[in-house]
């Protein structure tokens, strides 16, 4: 059973940056491709990148290219999303996620192990 639990939310103005953190447990984190989803109040849960399990391969949603980049240490353990030129429309709760089919994979129901999310709200 793999542990999931992200950090590094909070607020920040727009036009700003944080760096989301993801660190796993309870299992071998290379044999999991890596995503991370937000997901607003009253809304679905949405894509937002993913990384394959060696970290080669990267896929991102349309509203975050070129200002969000995933990223992963495998020695860590640990999966990031640093998130640059953030606006309102990106206050969300953000959830890492990790899938066993190891590689790029955008659907939450591919999903297999789910962190608690971590909260990032941006100021306008």
């Amino acid at each position: 059973q793999v542990q999931l639990a992200e950090s590094g939310g909070g607020l920040v103005q727009a036009g700003g940056s944080l760096r989301l953190s993801c660190a796993a447990s309870g299992g071998t984190f290379t044999s999991y491709a890596m995503d991370w989803f937000r997901q607003a109040p009253g809304k679905e849960r949405e894509f937002v990148a993913a990384i394959s399990w060696g970290g080669g391969s990267t896929y991102y949603a349309d509203s975050v290219k070129g200002r969000f980049t995933i990223s992963r240490d495998n020695a860590k353990n640990t999966v990031y999303l640093q998130m640059n030129s953030l606006n309102p429309e990106d206050t969300d709760v953000y959830y890492c996620a990790a899938t066993i089919r190891r590689t790029i994979i955008t659907t939450t129901t591919a999903m297999n192990y789910w962190g608690k999310g971590t909260l990032v709200t941006v100021s306008s």
